[in-house]
């Protein structure tokens, strides 16, 4: 073997040796951006990302209670801080990686005109919503419908879902004509994927702001220190952007 191959593999080597794996638990609604960004992370650091996606509220609760996560990406900024404050995040790494977007939606071409006008009609048997108590994109509906006055006429027709992505499947499936989810869900790379859809206007609710932030578990973990870092990085932010976030 010769010097320019023994100096590669000492390199490769070396790479494999310092790269290691951290295991975030992710909101539901970045699953598919978060995936492109693992892949994107591994290519440039070495680093592995294990995910797992799910509702922001029951992620607290499993953080509670010793689940091995080491970052969190929130659906809201409110329960990283409340983590921070129990001791169980490391503080002052928590910061906003984006900004969500609210999109009334469905998988049938015209059939959500793009001033949410379909709701007041009511020409629909159910509307699938995230559950509001533990998915902050179903108390973000909640306010909407609120606001519209529209809310106790159509809450008999909920079909609500733990977290957004089984909120999505619902109206995916047929079990809902129509329903709120997350922009993220239905938009790539600057359009509309398929069907027919109301992006919110932010006016009709609380911003829903997504903040990261580094857990206990992870303090020592050089893969999860990274893994934020990069969460900043010029193309991770395209990544989010190309889905519909602001940031």
């Amino acid at each position: 073997m010769n010097a320019p191959t023994l100096l590669l593999a000492a390199l490769l080597v070396s790479a494999n040796a310092d790269a290691g794996e951290v295991q975030v638990a992710v909101a539901a609604n970045f699953t598919a951006p978060m995936q492109r960004i693992a892949t994107e992370f591994e290519k440039d650091s070495g680093h592995k990302a294990a995910l797992m996606s799910g509702a922001t509220g029951k992620f607290y609760a499993q953080i509670s209670h010793g689940a091995p996560f080491e970052v969190f990406l929130s659906a809201d900024d409110e329960t990283p801080a409340r983590l921070e404050t129990d001791g169980l995040a490391v503080a002052g790494s928590r910061f906003t990686y984006a900004t969500g977007r609210l999109v009334l939606w469905s998988p049938r071409e015209g059939y959500v005109d793009d001033k949410g006008e379909v709701l007041k009609k009511g020409d629909f048997r159910h509307l699938a919503i995230a559950n509001p108590r533990t998915a902050p994109y179903g108390a973000a509906a909640l306010q909407v419908l609120g606001k519209l006055g529209l809310q106790p006429a159509l809450t008999p027709r909920f079909v609500q879902g733990e977290n957004i992505a089984q909120t999505h499947s619902f109206v995916v499936s047929g079990n809902a004509e129509l329903g709120f989810v997350a922009l993220a869900q239905v938009y790539k790379d600057g359009r509309l994927g398929a069907g027919s859809a109301w992006i919110v206007p932010a006016s009709l609710h609380a911003p829903i702001r997504q903040d990261a932030v580094l857990l206990m578990k992870g303090a020592s973990n050089p893969a999860a220190a990274a893994l934020l870092k990069y969460l900043k990085s010029d193309k991770a932010r395209a990544i989010i952007r190309s889905f519909g976030y602001e940031i």
